[in-house]
């Protein structure tokens, strides 16, 4: 790898509780990275979106779901190379206001970033900046779930945004502009959407333009629960919805949940140089690189949705790349 880039690993949904964390227990910290672990090992960089609240609190809220994995468990993280996660989303306050408060001082102790959420509206909205081979890469976290559930001046909450919302969009916006000045790449990771859906709608395009006007470099999107189309942008990257990396979840046999990518971006001070996906597959709460039929399906799949956006993506057969 060139010395003077910055690899980055981007991952979707990583819910690392209940069954998962039964596995933990049995197999060890590093058993749901499977055999990607030698991939994440060999990226600079590895961001993830946390699906689940790390936490020992019983004070469940009232939702179908609730998802935690025992605050012990920022040791499968760890060992997973996990860099930052991105908590604004609909289930890292499954356990109430406490459950969050304590994922963060887990994340903290263990040395993980996080951006997207914290104990009132400065805290959740507060990017961070990492540093690496001589370049800045500065994070934030946005989610359009759970209104209920934003960070306010005083409260514990998430970096909520209606993206319907002008001046809610106005106030995301100028947050990137801000960090834009301050970092080399902008990344800007967002749960949003529905589930189960196989393109964003116009709204959700319209926005990471916007998003990338205002200075933006790379659209980390996720929520849907499969993955979505890629566009290039202004030479820019919108990956609009990631998928699922790590789970317990049962399988829609049309969208097949169990499929997605590891994201891995080459990047260095100027910009975006190189895109590849690998393939991977969710199965017995790990994931593993996936083969034979899994990968061609993937490989297929993203290429087609892609293309729609204008996007040609080169299938190398062992990864998928798109060069800039």
């Amino acid at each position: 790898m060139n010395g003077n880039s910055v690899h980055i690993g981007l991952t979707g949904d990583v819910m690392i509780g209940r069954n998962v964390n039964t596995s933990i227990s049995s197999f060890g910290y590093a058993y749901p990275w499977g055999n990607v672990l030698p991939l994440l090992k060999k990226t600079d960089v590895n961001i993830i979106n946390l699906e689940a609240a790390l936490t020992n609190s019983n004070k469940k809220v009232f939702k179908t779901f609730n998802f935690k994995a025992t605050p012990d468990r920022t040791s499968t993280l760890t060992a997973g190379c996990i860099t930052l996660v991105n908590l604004a989303n609909n289930h890292i306050l499954d356990f109430s206001e406490e459950g969050l408060v304590e994922s963060i001082h887990s994340l903290i102790g263990a040395g993980i970033n996080y951006v997207g959420a914290g104990r009132n509206a400065f805290e959740a909205e507060r990017p961070c900046i990492l540093r690496k081979n001589d370049t800045s890469i500065g994070v934030l976290g946005f989610t359009d779930n759970e209104p209920g559930w934003a960070a306010t001046p005083s409260g514990t909450g998430v970096n909520y945004i209606d993206i319907s919302n002008g001046n809610d969009r106005a106030r995301a916006k100028d947050c990137i502009s801000a960090l834009c000045k301050r970092a080399d790449i902008v990344i800007v990771s967002i749960h949003w959407g529905p589930n189960m859906k196989l393109s964003p709608d116009q709204e959700f395009v319209n926005f990471a333009h916007e998003m990338i006007d205002s200075g933006a470099d790379i659209i980390h999107g996720h929520s849907a629960h499969n993955f979505q189309g890629i566009e290039v942008y202004r030479n820019k990257l919108v990956l609009y919805d990631t998928g699922d990396f790590i789970d317990d979840y049962m399988v829609n046999p049309d969208f097949k949940n169990d499929h997605s990518f590891l994201f891995r971006i080459e990047v260095n001070k100027e910009g975006i140089k190189k895109l590849e996906l690998f393939p991977v597959l969710i199965s017995d709460c790990q994931v593993n690189l996936a083969a034979m039929e899994d990968y061609q399906w993937s490989a297929t799949r993203i290429q087609e949705l892609s293309a729609g956006f204008g996007t040609t993506l080169i299938d190398k057969g062992e990864v998928i790349v798109k060069y800039f």
